[in-house]
């Protein structure tokens, strides 16, 4: 078994020890901030040491970052570079704006990608998006940092795609788990073989059944769980144990909506603070739900473990790798005076993710709303109109019926 680096194995007083250095000194660098001043204003670095200190901190919200960015443009003064100072701004859904380099592994991709067995010799066929939003760039850099060679695919032009990856000869797949089966069927389809035989994914479930499908075809594929924001923060070994948090992370599952961390084994919502010197996010509350797994990976590395991503702590969704919000429903309801209520299901066609749009309303017709649906929702869909009152009253506006089992 051969490792990224040694950080992976520490021991836990090893680890402590990090941590004890490390976490000072990047609230201190955090509180200098214009962004942290009101967070921060009370809290001493000096004694900020364990995971337990952390804890007394306030929790940083997407909600609050995206009204700090709004009010000092485009990072709200918590970045400790200028914007020209580093090599790419991206955009996300909001919009909320994200900073990235590419300083060796400066995302911790890296980390992921040597887990999983890819390295010198690789070459990875890209799919995730390299149009103002990060995926794309994260996977890059992360490839870089194993010696991988890259083939920057994103999405769309699936005969394009197949055409490349037979002629360059791409032996590993990066991108949201349901596009490779669409790349693999497609090859079948034009009768030619790949060489993919490693696949790492993120930016949606990965279910059972589908990685079952491509076990069967000869490819081992392992997920990741990252953030725009944050980069990595937990990651799949071959084990397949849970998922372990990367080192340059510090994570706590707190009790939604308060901060404080839920007993092991508790369910709640995660939340990070990274070590990255250029970006020093504080307790930054992510919105997905997860727990942590008791005990070390069989593999060695000797992290903390949770159990990967179970849910949202609020309603927003991941459809097809883009998030939906509440607040995008509300504004589909607030464009047309006949829609009294609505609500968007997550189902599963096979194993693709499908998004239904469920719409009360006096009258129109399902092709009248589809062109507000792609606008505020940012997906394509399936539009139901119902009759007034059909919808259940329970307050959900996003409802997600994929099985997780």
């Amino acid at each position: 078994m051969t490792y990224f680096d040694t950080l992976e194995t520490r021991t836990a007083d090893q680890r402590a020890e990090a941590i004890a250095r490390e976490l000072p000194r990047q609230v201190a660098a955090a509180k200098a901030l214009p962004g942290y001043a009101e967070l921060l204003a009370d809290v001493d670095p000096s004694t900020i040491t364990t995971m337990a200190d952390l804890a007394r901190l306030p929790v940083l919200r997407k909600s609050d970052l995206g009204a700090a960015q709004k009010a000092s443009p485009p990072f709200g003064g918590l970045t400790t570079l200028p914007t020209s100072g580093f090599a790419h701004v991206f955009q996300s859904p909001g919009p909320i704006y994200e900073p990235g380099g590419v300083g060796h592994d400066w995302w911790r991709m890296g980390r992921f990608l040597h887990a999983a067995g890819i390295g010198k010799g690789d070459i990875v066929h890209n799919c995730f998006g390299y149009h103002l939003t990060p995926a794309g760039m994260i996977f890059e850099n992360g490839a870089r940092a194993v010696g991988a060679a890259v083939l920057p695919a994103g999405t769309g032009q699936t005969e394009l795609q197949v055409t490349a990856a037979h002629d360059i000869g791409c032996t590993a797949y990066a991108g949201t788990p349901d596009y490779l089966k669409v790349i693999l069927d497609k090859a079948d389809e034009m009768g030619l073989p790949l060489k993919i035989n490693r696949a790492v994914v993120g930016g949606g479930a990965l279910f059972p059944s589908l990685r079952q499908e491509y076990a069967d075809r000869g490819i081992a594929c392992l997920q990741s769980y990252a953030t725009a924001d944050l980069g990595n923060i937990a990651y799949e070994s071959d084990a397949m144990e849970g998922m372990i948090v990367d080192e340059g992370v510090l994570v706590e599952i707190v009790t939604p909506g308060t901060g404080d961390p839920v007993e092991p084994g508790q369910v709640g919502e995660v939340v990070v603070t990274t070590l990255n010197p250029d970006y020093p996010l504080i307790r930054f509350a992510t919105g997905d739900m997860s727990a942590v797994m008791e005990g070390t990976s069989p593999c060695g590395r000797t992290n903390l473990r949770i159990k990967g991503w179970m849910g949202r702590a609020d309603q927003t969704t991941k459809i097809k790798g883009m998030f939906v919000r509440p607040e995008q429903v509300a504004q589909l309801v607030a464009k047309h005076d006949e829609i009294k209520r609505a609500r968007v299901l997550a189902q599963r066609d096979g194993e693709m993710d499908v998004m239904v749009v469920q719409i009360e309303a006096d009258n129109g017709q399902e092709q009248s709303f589809h062109d507000s649906v792609v606008d505020l929702l940012k997906l394509k869909g399936r539009i139901e109109v119902v009759p007034i009152g059909a919808l259940p009253n329970d307050g959900k506006v996003i409802e997600d019926q994929r099985s997780y089992d």
